[in-house]
């Protein structure tokens, strides 16, 4: 029997970062197989950073989009290659390919009825269901919890420092975005606010995240026109890289900061419509904020009661204070 481990990814930056828990605990428990991840083409810079995966099995799938025929293709020209897949988004579609491939043993949660396309159906206890790492961990089904670690380029690294006139330790990395919506962003003028208690302590700051990211990151500079903002031009390497070497970053629940846990630096995470006990960064270098109202955690993209009070009232100097005291840790 084929001794291969395929993984099959999920969809989001922060949650393919925290897959690497379940890697490294199928590293440990067959350290002789090859464990490759199907994912789509945006996870790439992220897998290729993960010591314990080979390679990435493209997932050519659209989001939303059934796409049958796609995942009998796929998942038929990985047939004989794997013997143990394990599935990590909950939906039907998504078990497909291994099912097709006819991997032997099939590793996932139930959820959406999914009796026979998993033939190794793990019970997935109501308090652990938020809490994407363990649940991950979960499938495992022994092996060490380990916090993920990417590597860094250290090449590319130096080419980012050259070109944004930037040094190893000499600037802070915020993440003002949040891909999943506006409920779980701080106010760009906070984040400018930031960027100024910085300036003060002589970083300078950098910002991240994605195109989508770019109407945040110019109402940022425009109150902080010395701020650098990388917002929609860097790739996911460079962004990996850049965090490699921050004195600090803060962000929002976001997949930014969970790469920033990732790559060791000291992280500050904003919390408003999540929960930072199901979605922390890993790592033991971080302060986590959150008011704790009585109607947050809701977990929803807008706030539905119009208002917004678990990020708008968050204080600046809550978020401030809490990263003076990670700069005040050892480097």
């Amino acid at each position: 029997m084929a001794e291969g481990i395929l993984v099959i990814g999920p969809r989001w930056v922060g949650d393919m970062v925290m897959a690497q828990c379940l890697l490294s605990a199928l590293k440990e428990l067959y350290p002789a197989a090859p464990i490759d991840v199907m994912a789509p083409a945006w996870a790439a810079p992220l897998i290729s950073r993960m010591p314990e995966a080979r390679d990435r099995i493209d997932a050519p799938f659209k989001p939303g989009e059934f796409g049958l025929a796609d995942r009998f293709k796929v998942g038929r020209s990985l047939s004989g290659r794997y013997g143990r897949a394990y599935v990590l988004p909950g939906s039907w579609k998504s078990a497909l390919a291994p099912f097709f491939a006819g991997i032997p043993t099939r590793v996932g949660f139930l959820r959406e009825m999914r009796y026979g396309l998993l033939n190794a159906i793990v019970p997935l206890p109501k308090e652990r269901k938020r809490r994407t790492a363990e649940m991950f961990h979960l499938l495992a089904g022994g092996g060490a919890f380990r916090q993920p670690h990417l590597s860094i380029d250290t090449a590319n690294q130096s080419a980012l420092f050259a070109t944004h006139g930037l040094k190893a330790g000499g600037y802070a990395a915020l993440m003002p975005g949040a891909e999943f919506g506006p409920a779980k962003r701080w106010p760009e003028d906070k984040y400018a606010g930031l960027a100024h208690h910085f300036a003060e302590r002589g970083l300078k700051t950098i910002l991240l995240g994605s195109a989508k990211d770019r109407e945040v990151g110019a109402a940022i500079t425009a109150l902080v026109p010395e701020a650098i903002d990388l917002t929609g031009q860097t790739r996911l390497e460079d962004a990996i890289d850049l965090l490699g070497a921050a004195r600090i970053a803060v962000a929002n629940d976001s997949g930014l900061m969970h790469v920033a846990a990732a790559v060791g630096v000291p992280v500050v995470g904003v919390y408003g419509s999540t929960s930072y006990d199901n979605t922390p960064p890993l790592t033991d270098r971080r302060e986590l904020i959150s008011l704790h109202l009585a109607c947050s955690p809701c977990h929803k993209r807008e706030c539905p009661l119009g208002h917004l009070d678990c990020l708008k009232k968050l204080d600046l100097a809550l978020v401030s204070e809490a990263a003076d005291r990670l700069l005040a840790q050892p480097a």
